[in-house]
């Protein structure tokens, strides 16, 4: 028996031996297959030559990281980079993976070093703080506007506070008729009253102070009383001179095409055509963005192909018809480098906006392909003018324009090289019907589809920066874009090639039915219910996953980019139950906007309709700034105003001195653009003092601990927040 006992327990080690061994070889079986399954995987990626489109977005990463980082030092970051370099070239002789990592980390340093370079090399003087006086100099853009005229102002002589050495520059408006008469290249001088350019109304939000500082814009206001033209003290510079010759003319265009269409027609069609979008009321912009055709308005890639396109075959087809030549020259190239000719003209006629510099970029490798007699490849094209635009302009990369039309130009290519690889099964020849209704299904197909993927692509920023989603965007597209591809942009091109010539109204006209369709079909999609969602802003976090889902979708081409479906669901999740702040601060302590009983912002004070429409906004909430339910339960006099947050306590905007003695011992929260008494013993006060170190504020209380954000870091060392 004990014989059996041992036998059975010797048994059952074996048995669980046996087990524990198979169990590992299992599992080192299925990692093995699994690691050479993403051997395969990369390989594939390598043979594409999908690591290339993968450095850009690595460059990306390091200028994400440099915006993020204080004090930052491009001799350092340039350093490293060529370092990484030379360590990578050594390193893929040995191991290709631990050559991609370094130079994935070589194009990160490079990324971060781009935008140490670029911040340092637009610094300008900045106006300190609220100031007016007079002002005299060079008129360096102007741009007409609905009540007036907005100028770029190069500003030689004035007695203003400023921080920082070289030119001061400021952005400002003349409002009625005394703007009349003056163009670019003007020597003015008037009476200004100018701001330093405003920050974000909440952290995270919309920063205008750093798209000011990028575009060396030191100050933004108005000019008041008479505005006086003279000669100028000393010739312009030749810069100047050539930039204000060229605002001149798209003036003019401008100008010829609004008085020639007239109505909001002829302020959509000029800024087509012009990049000039200063004539189109609000109310048009508002039913475009909500039918979500407002793309249209933005001279990118649609715009860029026809005018490059309509320059190549055009040239192509006259050249070929003179049989000498066609015999004798390289008719097909000559017509890529006028195309290219053209598309740079036209880009920097209609303003060298971000969409339109990425659109000429790839169109010029695309001719510039016809030129070595190579292929293009679109996502290697769509990386390399990412690559250009980022180094000339890294701060691009936080802004929506870039972060759009890129995902939309990925997504789009991407669509297409998946249906590239479809097998299609050749079917019967069609008649002259079936021809004519293949066709047309295949446009109707390819609007659909197309706005499908760029929708999808670019919705995440959208959400991001503007809060807003737009339901019938679909509907919105198939019927405005054949409009627009078919009769609106070939009537600009016959326009722009028939201005010279004086004979350019009747395209001009023709181009304006157009667009007055297109605003038609606008109002009626922008009309239907819910066409415009407002959504609560949600997180860098969020978005970060839903970005990096779009990139593995996206860039790769093997069974990696089945990869993105988690990124994407936990991106999601995160967007759509974002931690909404229980308190918004104004940075000027004008006002406060707090969560009542129901969810819903209340305001104290007057924050100021745009601060309190972007709180909204940021809150998911569709009020409008005057909506009475917004005063509901708040109590204001001449002193203060006062509001209580649920579960807190007593939130205060003191208005007037004599009600700090009150309301700093039984307010929570404490909110003033004076100066707070030494002794206010408030446990949560922003005074004049916090408020101009930190800025806005949101304020958020969970499990009784306070989460306080601001704009401005403490010490804050981004320049374009710097007031010393």
């Amino acid at each position: 028996m004990i014989a059996g006992e041992i036998a059975a327990g010797l048994s059952a080690r074996l048995a669980a031996t046996v087990a524990a061994a198979w169990t590992g070889l299992v599992r080192r079986w299925r990692a093995r297959s699994l690691r050479e399954r993403i051997a395969a995987a990369l390989s594939t990626e390598v043979e594409r030559r999908r690591l290339f489109s993968w450095g850009a977005v690595c460059f990306g990463g390091g200028i994400l990281l440099f915006f993020q980082v204080d004090a930052p030092s491009r001799t350092a970051a340039l350093a490293l980079a060529a370092a990484l370099v030379l360590a990578a070239r050594l390193a893929w002789t040995r191991s290709m993976a631990a050559g991609i990592a370094l130079c994935a980390l070589a194009c990160a340093a490079a990324g971060f070093a781009a935008g140490a370079v670029r911040q340092a090399s637009v610094a300008a003087p900045v106006l300190s703080e609220p100031a007016s006086g007079l002002v005299a100099g060079y008129v360096e853009s102007l741009e007409a506007r609905p009540a007036g005229v907005r100028l770029v102002l190069r500003i030689h002589a004035h007695d203003l506070p400023v921080v920082g050495a070289g030119t001061f520059r400021a952005r400002v408006t003349v409002r009625g008729e005394r703007g009349v008469g003056l163009a670019p290249g003007d020597w003015i001088a008037a009476r200004a009253r100018l701001l330093p350019p405003p920050e974000a109304v909440r952290p995270g939000g919309y920063d205008f102070a750093k798209e000011a500082y990028f575009r060396g814009i030191g100050a933004v206001g108005g000019l008041s009383g008479r505005v006086d033209t003279a000669p100028p003290p000393e010739p312009p510079d030749l810069g100047l001179a050539l930039a204000a010759r060229l605002d001149a003319a798209r003036n003019a265009v401008t100008a010829r095409i609004a008085e020639t269409v007239g109505g909001q027609p002829g302020a959509v069609a000029a800024a087509l055509v012009t990049g000039k979008r200063g004539l189109i009321a609000e109310e048009t912009n508002e039913v475009l963005r909500a039918a979500g055709v407002y793309h249209i308005v933005s001279i990118s890639g649609l715009h860029m192909v026809l005018a490059a396109g309509t320059v190549f075959f055009g040239l192509r087809a006259l050249l070929a018809a003179i049989p000498v030549l066609a015999l004798t020259l390289p008719i097909k190239k000559i017509a890529a480098l006028a195309a290219i000719a053209a598309g740079a003209v036209y880009c920097v006629f209609s303003g060298s906006a971000v969409a339109t510099e990425r659109a000429l970029i790839m169109t010029t490798i695309v001719f510039g392909a016809i030129l070595v007699d190579r292929p293009a490849l679109s996502m290697r094209n769509l990386a390399l003018a990412a690559l250009i635009v980022l180094a000339r302009e890294p701060e691009a990369l936080v802004g929506p324009s870039f972060q759009m039309s890129f995902s939309a130009v990925a997504g789009l290519i991407a669509g297409a090289e998946w249906q590239a690889a479809r097998e299609r099964r050749p079917g019967p020849p069609p008649g002259r019907v079936g021809r004519i209704a293949r066709a047309g299904w295949g446009v109707i197909a390819g609007i659909v589809g197309t706005t499908l993927i760029a929708t999808a692509a670019t919705g995440p920023f959208a959400a991001f920066h503007f809060q807003i989603a737009n339901p019938y965007g679909v509907l919105g597209n198939v019927l405005a874009l054949p409009l627009v591809t078919f009769l609106v942009m070939p009537a600009a091109v016959l326009g722009m090639a028939l201005l010279p010539l004086g004979l350019d109204a009747l395209p001009w006209h023709v181009m304006g039915a157009g667009v007055g369709q297109v605003i038609a079909f606008s109002e009626w999609v922008a009309g239907l219910p819910g066409a415009q969602v407002v959504v609560p802003a949600f997180g860098v976090g969020a978005l970060s996953l839903l970005v990096a889902a779009l990139l593995l979708a996206t860039l790769c081409v093997s069974w990696l980019k089945l990869l993105a479906l988690v990124p994407a669901l936990a991106g999601l999740l995160l967007a759509a139950s974002p931690e909404r702040p229980d308190l918004y601060v104004d940075r000027d302590g004008r006002g406060v906007a707090l969560r009542a009983a129901d969810g819903r912002l209340v305001v104290l004070g007057d924050p100021g309709d745009f601060v309190l429409a972007q709180w909204l906004e940021a809150d998911g909430d569709p009020r409008a700034p005057d909506d009475p339910s917004l005063a509901r339960g708040v109590a204001c006099d001449a002193l203060a105003c006062v509001a209580t947050l649920p579960g807190l306590g007593p939130v205060s905007v003191v208005r007037e001195p004599r009600a700090f003695a009150e309301d700093c011992s039984r307010a929570v929260v404490l909110v003033s653009r004076l100066t707070a008494p030494a002794w206010c013993a408030a446990p949560h006060l922003f005074g004049r003092e916090r408020l101009e170190a930190g800025g806005a504020a949101t304020l958020s209380f969970r499990d009784g601990a306070v989460a306080v954000e601001t704009v401005r870091r403490t010490p804050e060392t981004r320049p374009w927040l710097r007031r010393e």
